[in-house]
């Protein structure tokens, strides 16, 4: 259920609508614009007579059963698109937002050379993992602490934020001590313990699409995180398992502006992930920009062919640093721009 408050709505109203509800032991998210407000409605069972008290509380323009598994996550609940800050980075808004890096964190040395070369070509946000979930218990699995340690110390000489992943609930408090954003693989998708445990920590979160997860699946997901009161989601599509095997996965383009169409939150692409072909990543990275992503999350590795996970989905420094013109040559197009101006340079 949400409540849509009248233009020119006074605080006090707000208040006695909040009071009401939590009456019945129910709980509130509020959607705060520039001349409304949303308030939503969490819990159940919500009471039948419950919707017609509230619509005769002051300032109450209309009350609204929200019929979608995801509440939080819906446009009906929150209209506008969610924007927020991670670092001086903005998420969601006019500009197309770049994150690249390692699939893993392999030495303190090729992190920071891969930092300074996405932060040369303008990428925004450095992407490593620390903690790999790996299909085989015999492929290498991330350094863990040290890696977070790492990213840690690259981040203090590059000034860009960090991304990376967390595996099990009991580990998001240790990686949200080092993480700008929290990644929730597509393996974790549906773990809703650790959607939980990853909203109460309050960092960011991005939620990767799982290899079979259907789309309302998919924002039902981003509801566990959001429920715990943490609002700051970003859904991330990075291909799904079909018949096909000419590339890793399907990436599913269409998901995108359907998502963005369902749900306020952020959409970002991974074409590494969505291809597994390094030579298809430049072509779904302009795909995913131009059908409406709000980012991109692409692998590059110092040296691909000798990296100890995904080389073969991974761009060199140079195959980068030549994507971000083409991409801003799309986001133009639209009416958007991509990464950042910067001066440090790949030699640094």
């Amino acid at each position: 259920m949400i409540i849509i408050m009248k233009t020119g709505y006074d605080r006090q109203e707000l208040d006695d609508v909040i009071a009401r509800i939590e009456e019945e032991g129910l709980r509130t998210h509020l959607s705060i614009g520039e001349n409304t407000a949303i308030v939503g409605v969490v819990g159940v069972p919500i009471p039948p007579e419950l919707q017609s008290s509230l619509e005769t509380c002051g300032g109450v323009e209309n009350v609204l059963r929200v019929t979608k598994r995801y509440k939080l996550a819906s446009r009906e609940y929150h209209p506008d698109p969610t924007v927020f800050k991670v670092r001086d980075v903005t998420v969601g808004g006019d500009a197309v937002v770049i994150i690249g890096g390692p699939c893993s964190v392999e030495t303190e040395e090729q992190t920071l050379e891969t930092a300074k070369a996405v932060k040369a070509a303008g990428g925004n946000i450095l992407r490593g993992g620390a903690f790999k979930p790996r299909t085989s218990p015999y492929e290498f699995r991330g350094l863990g602490l040290d890696g977070l340690k790492i990213l840690d110390s690259v981040r203090a000489e590059t000034g860009l934020p960090i991304i990376t992943e967390v595996l099990t609930p009991s580990d998001v408090e240790t990686v949200a001590e080092y993480a700008d954003i929290l990644q929730i693989g597509a393996r974790n998708c549906q773990n809703y313990l650790l959607l939980e445990e990853a909203g109460k920590s309050g960092v960011p979160v991005m939620l990767k699409r799982g290899m079979s997860v259907q789309i309302e699946e998919w924002l039902s997901a981003a509801e566990y995180v959001m429920a715990q009161g943490n609002p700051n989601v970003i859904m991330c599509e990075r291909g799904i398992r079909t018949f096909e095997i000419a590339t890793r996965n399907t990436f599913d383009i269409s998901a995108i502006p359907v998502v963005k169409r369902l749900s306020h939150l952020p959409v970002f692409a991974d074409p590494s992930h969505g291809t597994g072909k390094w030579y298809l990543v430049p072509s779904m990275s302009l795909a995913a920009v131009a059908s409406g992503a709000d980012g991109l999350m692409i692998e590059v590795h110092p040296n691909p062919d000798h990296a100890k996970s995904d080389g073969a989905q991974s761009l060199t420094f140079e195959n980068f640093a030549a994507l971000i013109p083409q991409l801003q040559s799309v986001a133009k197009a639209i009416g958007r721009s991509v990464g950042v101006e910067t001066e440090v340079s790949i030699a640094d």
